[in-house]
């Protein structure tokens, strides 16, 4: 059976040089449908990945740039009111004119820390309950992007809390500064030869993700990766003693979205079982929930686990 992933890969491998892990959270993102935070300067490509993402799935796609002034009908729609006069008297009516946020399957949200609080706490709620009113929404993934929070950029960090609503995380940073040299003359060698906008998409259509959802629900997890994600969370506790006041060691984010996630990664590599390669997808857990050399050490950890497999079958 033919893997709508490949496609998409090689898609954004085509049209966006490096940003492997952005490439990753993004696949991981509309798989699990849950909702992705990216941070990182301008020019690194965050909006082109998911545009190429929404054209390929052939799903309507809302982007939104938030200012310090953004308004929620901005997001949501206006509110229609309109009167009647009946025989029983004068009835008042409320509609909506839905905006992009209750009428797109993948939304992404620009420099999203700049909104107001109250703007803010409404579309969250309505990013996690992914209702508005007693009426569902068709989103499956919504974006969220902010520049750093160095001084250069005027920038807040997110409230913990609100950075919360996001369960894949992930830290995109330029490729030369990265000194990814060879992607640096990549880059110059597809920009010398194409004026780089995204004129064609190949498309794997909205009908993959939805199967590739319900099979999310029937990959299986073996006991050997129980088993390692129990020894990850148990080091994360243990060794680098993290504790209630990191959000990261809950129920809800290690108990059950990170199940979710290493199910999203077997149905991406074509897969109807979990395997330890499966658990790397547990960094995009912990960005800006832990301390940078945390997060170093978290990689090379969940590298081992994998070797250690690889070890016992030699």
């Amino acid at each position: 059976m033919s893997n709508p992933f490949e496609t998409l890969k090689s898609e954004m491998d085509e049209l966006v040089v490096g940003h492997t892990d952005v490439k990753t959270a993004l696949l991981l993102g509309v798989v699990a449908r849950e909702h992705i935070y990216i941070q990182g300067p301008p020019g690194t490509a965050k909006t082109m990945l998911s545009e190429i993402v929404s054209k390929s799935a052939e799903l309507d796609f809302f982007f939104y740039q938030m200012h310090r002034d953004t308004r929620l009908s901005e997001l949501v729609g206006d509110l229609v009111i309109s009167r009647e006069d009946t025989k029983d008297g004068e009835i008042i009516r409320q509609n909506i004119l839905k905006g992009g946020i209750l009428t797109s399957d993948i939304c992404l949200l620009d420099d999203i820390s700049r909104a107001p609080g109250e703007s803010l706490n409404v579309l969250l709620r309505i990013l996690n309950e992914r209702k508005y009113g007693e009426e569902n929404i068709p989103l499956l993934t919504a974006i969220a992007t902010s520049n750093p929070t160095a001084d250069e950029y005027y920038n807040e960090p997110l409230d913990p809390a609100n950075l919360d609503r996001f369960v894949i995380q992930v830290n995109s940073n330029g490729i030369s500064y990265g000194k990814q040299w060879e992607d640096v003359k990549k880059v110059i060698g597809l920009y010398a030869t194409k004026n780089g906008a995204v004129n064609f998409v190949a498309k794997v259509g909205k009908k993959a993700l939805d199967d590739s959802y319900e099979n999310l629900q029937n990959v299986v997890i073996p006991l050997e990766v129980q088993e390692g994600l129990v020894s990850f969370i148990t080091w994360l506790v243990e060794d680098q003693r993290l504790n209630e006041s990191n959000s990261v060691i809950s129920d809800r984010t290690f108990l059950v979205k990170s199940l979710k996630l290493i199910k999203a990664s077997a149905v991406i590599d074509n897969r109807n079982e979990a395997n330890l390669s499966d658990l790397k997808v547990l960094k995009f857990l912990l960005p800006f929930r832990v301390p940078e050399e945390i997060l170093e050490a978290a990689e090379q950890k969940l590298e081992s686990l994998e070797n250690q497999k690889k070890k016992t079958k030699k």
